[in-house]
Parts: structure tokens; C-alpha cells; sequence
């Protein structure tokens, strides 16, 4: 099918299937639809089809018994197919670009362009709210953050709801969320786990999250796991791109705080040469970074998290 089948049909059930939104990619889908009216929630996953953890979290998602909720949980939790078969880092390898940069799309696009505008136009506009969940891709390792649009307050309420320890204000387009956003649907982006990994703890904790927003919903009534915290410590994130090609050696731990000017890491050659260093912008603590050895000017190498005045 080109198109998803009607999310609100009145009676409680669970659909499976697979999509096909362009000729040469083919997604699969889950429709559960809870015995009584409510909102639709919107799961994605797999955008990098490395991130394991959230993969596997869309995936039990999928066995969400429908006289559980109220109103529909929607479930796409593989976008990136061919990267997650090819263990691929961020990108998809049908145009080799990445598909969280791409949105809103282009119809007349490439495959990820393409992608994105088909998930704009045919998908975002069925939901009330939306969390595409990430978890570290091979490359990277993380401390547990939620990202939400910076101007949309109930994308705001959404992290909060969610529950893990950090929440990012985010103000740049590209992003799935910053394009749902713009189309009226509040929207996050949590990321747990990392490197790829993924293990029952950290699948917890990212459905438990899940959990605490369908509950934020009214989605459900069933007792849920609270927070660690009343209210996450909310940032903005400065992420430096590497100024050349050569060998990443960080400086910092996950967590570690950091002060402006202070050298995060170095970019050396083979020859154990420095080409480059890198220096905070920002007083703050290090959210994530990149874990591989081999860096190419251009990536990003890290995520500093700066708190916002409350």
C-alpha cells in the first residue's frame, strides 16, 4: 500500500503491514487503536538505522495491547530500512544523506528528501503529538536528553513528561521535530543509550518515557514509572564540527563540566601531530560526543549543554 490505512475506525484493534511511501523504500507499521476515542500519538524510530535502542523500544510499542490506551498509537519503527540492514551511520545509504537534516523535503528531492516530504504531508498531520526516539548512533556515545523546539511550549511539556534528566531546547530546522512543530503537532526527540547498544535498562528507560507522555495525553490510566525528577535541567546545545580530517581525541568525559575556552579535545594526525583543538564556546557539561577515532572535517564532535535561566 502507498498510504496508511484510517488511524480512527471506532473499534479497538491492532494492525500490522508495511507501507511503501516511494517506489525503492518500504516501511513497516503498526496501528494500535484503543477501545475508546482519544489522541494519536506518532512513534518513529530508525531514522539512524543504527540507533538500536529506540528501535527496539518502537518495536515493543508494537505489542501495546489496544485495551490499554485510549485514542491511537501509530508506530513506523524503522524509517531508515536500508541503514538499519546495512548498519549505517546516520545516513541513508539510498542517497547517503542524512535524514534528520532533511525536513521538510522536497518532493522532486532525493530518497531522503523525498522521504521526509512524504512524512510531512501524509503522516504529521494525523497526529496530536509525536516523539521520534533516537538512542546514540555507532559513533557516539551520550548522557540521556530529550530535545523539543524551543518556541512550542506543549513540546516542552511533552519532555518534561518525558522525564529524562536533560532537556534540550532547540531552535534549527531540518529536524523531524522542528518540522512537525511547524505543522501544529507538538514534538520530541529523546536519545538514550549509545554506540549503537542497547540492553534492557536503557530499553526501560526510554519506555517508561513513552509511558509518561501517553499517560501526559490521557492516553492511559495504568500506573507508570515517575520521573527521577520534577522538572529536567533545561539547555541549549552548542555542537562544534570538526575543522579537518585526521584522528578525534577527546578531552572530556560524558557529563564532565566545562568552561569557555577550555579545550574540549584535539584532531591529530597519524603522526600523532596536532592539527587542531577545539575550545568551548559555552560554560556548561559535555551531553554527548563522538567516540570514534577516525574523524572527516565536517562531523560533529560534540554536544555541549548550557543551562537556560529559569
Amino acid at each position: 500500500m502507498t498510504s496508511l490505512p484510517p488511524l480512527r475506525t471506532g473499534q479497538a484493534r491492532s494492525e500490522f503491514g508495511h507501507v511503501r511511501p516511494l517506489d525503492n523504500v518500504e516501511i513497516p507499521f503498526a496501528i494500535i487503536e484503543g477501545p475508546e476515542p482519544g489522541p494519536c500519538l506518532l512513534i518513529t524510530a530508525g531514522v539512524h538505522g543504527s540507533e538500536y535502542c529506540s528501535i527496539e523500544v518502537a518495536v515493543r510499542l508494537m505489542r501495546t495491547p489496544p485495551e490499554q490506551i485510549k485514542g491511537t498509537l501509530l508506530v513506523l519503527p524503522i524509517l531508515n530500512v536500508q541503514g538499519f540492514r546495512r548498519r549505517s551511520i546516520y545516513v541513508m545509504p539510498e542517497d547517503g544523506k542524512n535524514l534528520n537534516r532533511m525536513f521538510p523535503g522536497n518532493p522532486a528531492g532525493t530518497t531522503s528528501e523525498r522521504l521526509a516530504h512524504w512524512l510531512v504531508t501524509n503522516v504529521y498531520p494525523l497526529a496530536d503529538a509525536y516523539a521520534d526516539l533516537h538512542g546514540g548512533d555507532l559513533d557516539e556515545a551520550l548522557a540521556p536528553f530529550t530535545i523539543f523546539p524551543r518556541s512550542c511550549e506543549k513540546s516542552k511539556a511533552l519532555a518534561v513528561a518525558f522525564g529524562l534528566p536533560t532537556a534540550v531546547a532547540a531552535g534549527s530546522g531540518g529536524y523531524t521535530i522542528d518540522a512537525a512543530y511547524r505543522g501544529g503537532v507538538p514534538s520530541i526527540l529523546p536519545e538514550v543509550s549509545g554506540n549503537g547498544l542497547w540492553g534492557e535498562d536503557t530499553v526501560a528507560q526510554m519506555m517508561a518515557g513513552v509511558e509518561r507522555v501517553m499517560q501526559h495525553l490521557g492516553m492511559t490510566t495504568s500506573e507508570v514509572e515517575p520521573a527521577p525528577q520534577d522538572v529536567p535541567n533545561i539547555v541549549t546545545m552548542w555542537v562544534p564540527s570538526a575543522p579537518c580530517t585526521g584522528l578525534w581525541y577527546a578531552g572530556k568525559e560524558l557529563s564532565a563540566p566545562v568552561t569557555k575556552g577550555e579545550l574540549l579535545g584535539e584532531i591529530r594526525s597519524v603522526f600523532g601531530a596536532v592539527m587542531e583543538g577545539v575550545y568551548s564556546e559555552n560554560d556548561g557539561f559535555i551531553l554527548y560526543q563522538l567516540t570514534s577515532l577516525s574523524v572527516n572535517e565536517g562531523e560533529a564532535l560534540l554536544g555541549v549543554g548550557t543551562p537556560l535561566p529559569v
